[in-house]
């Protein structure tokens, strides 16, 4: 079929809970390096600089990361199309399909990058950022927007190397951008004082590399797959639209839980730069605790777009009974490991006794929320069969009601009842997410969703 290793394959063929799994820790190994990799910028200003640079490096990360979640989104959505062509043996359309979603996203991200440097400002405003943070935060912002091609790109390949049966190439790109991040954090703010500034610049280098060697790496894999006797083209209108239709509800989806965090976020503001820093804490301990449960959910969504292609239906259930086990198994060992070592995670970025008041929300946000990661994964997965699926309209409802219960209850209980309110708003919305989602997926509406024709 193509001159690339059977493993690249192994979804098709394998047991599904081997496939499932083996594809999975690539992607949990990474997705931890890319938090860490985010992580350094806050664990850097928060040691070496100050309270108030952690404070201001964490509210702008709620910006950022809904950038990341339309690159995310967009990414995952496209891998659809390109992961049912592949299933279906349609080598040159998946080649057009992958060209198309890079050609595409590269002129999206360009555009929102100059949206966000026109507006930084502005959307720091609405989001309540106190004045004693706010040149910091503006300057961190102004300097990622720089970068957003760089980011998006490096992000869209990964999930094209994903919907490849391929994730260990992500997972050695990720180490290498997360190392380079890390030395070039420490270089800038201790070497050369360059504070929020430094961390900020560090991270548009290491993604700016990555995504060029992501670029020249995919075009070698690329050339590994044989032709066929349909046409190749760089870029496919017909194909984008069809590619649109699937990429914007998952980029919805994304979007939607980063809108959530950053309306949340609008709310925490409110309490002042002690809150923020330590609610940023512990929002990066929940961000490194998720990854494997996200993971899977995305190691099912590839795993349920090439068996759709192939037509293989009861491989997908299977898949997804399997997922179950794995995601109780994570969610005890990662609720025991933050409530036995959450301090410990917390005071590598904080003081327990110069930041007491930030030291205190970080343990509770982080001690809390832990009991109820398994929602998370419930969610996840449920949501990455949909999406792998092609079945996307109650997928994206399911996204709107999380957001919506966070918002809500952030916004009205917590002025009323205290900042701990924002926490509680989590699980309800995770929860909420999953159930919408799994009432839909019994209804077997997914199974007979056909995006792609497999090949005569």
């Amino acid at each position: 079929m193509e001159n690339v290793s059977k493993k690249s394959f192994s979804m098709l063929t394998d047991r599904p809970g081997k496939a499932l799994l083996l594809f999975a820790f690539p992607l949990i190994l990474g997705n931890l390096f890319q938090q860490f990799y985010n992580i350094m910028d806050s664990v850097v200003v928060g040691k070496f600089v100050s309270e108030n640079a952690l404070a201001s490096v964490g509210a702008s990360y709620a910006v950022t990361n809904v950038f990341i979640a339309v690159a995310i989104g967009g990414g995952m959505g496209s891998s659809v199309i390109i992961s049912q062509f592949l299933g279906a043996g349609r080598l040159t359309k998946m080649k057009t399909a992958v060209s198309t979603t890079l050609i595409s996203f590269l002129v999206i991200s360009a555009a929102l990058g100059a949206f966000g440097l026109a507006f930084n400002d502005r959307i720091l405003s609405l989001m309540n950022v106190p004045d004693n943070i706010f040149a910091d935060a503006a300057l961190y912002l102004r300097i990622y927007f720089w970068g957003l091609p760089f980011l998006f790109m490096y992000n869209v390949q990964a999930s094209v190397f994903n919907s490849l049966g391929d994730s260990r190439t992500p997972l050695k790109l990720l180490i290498f951008s997360s190392l380079l991040n890390i030395v070039l954090d420490l270089l800038f703010v201790i070497e050369f004082h360059m504070a929020v500034r430094g961390v900020a610049v560090a991270t548009l280098i290491a993604q700016g590399l990555s995504a060029a060697l992501s670029f020249l790496i995919l075009m070698r894999k690329l050339r590994g797959y044989r032709q066929d006797e349909e046409d190749f083209r760089f870029y496919d209108r017909e194909m984008a639209a069809s590619m649109t239709r699937v990429a914007l509800p998952s980029i919805l989806q994304q979007s939607i839980v980063q809108l959530g965090i950053l309306l949340v976020q609008s709310v925490v503001n409110t309490f002042g730069s002690s809150v923020i820093a330590g609610y940023s804490a512990g929002t990066r301990i929940e961000s490194i605790s998720i990854v494997p449960m996200l993971a899977i959910g995305n190691a099912m969504s590839t795993f349920t777009a090439q068996n759709m292609g192939a037509g293989n239906q009861k491989r997908v259930k299977e898949g997804y009974r399997v997922c179950y086990f794995a995601l109780a198994g994570f969610a005890v060992v990662l609720c025991v490991l933050t409530q036995l070592f959450g301090s410990l995670f917390i005071s590598a970025f904080l003081d327990a006794e110069a930041s007491a008041e930030a030291f205190s929300v970080g343990m509770a946000y982080a001690g809390f929320i832990s009991f109820f990661y398994i929602f998370i994964g419930l969610k996840a997965t449920t949501d990455g069969l949909l999406r792998g699926a092609g079945d996307m309209k109650v997928f994206t409802a399911a996204n709107l009601a999380n957001l919506a219960i966070r918002v809500f209850v952030a916004n009205y209980f917590a002025p009323r009842y205290g900042v701990q309110f924002v926490w509680y708003a989590v699980p309800l919305g995770w929860a909420a997410n999953y159930l919408i989602s799994f009432v839909w997926y019994l209804t077997g509406h997914w199974s007979r969703i056909r995006l792609v024709e497999k090949k005569g």
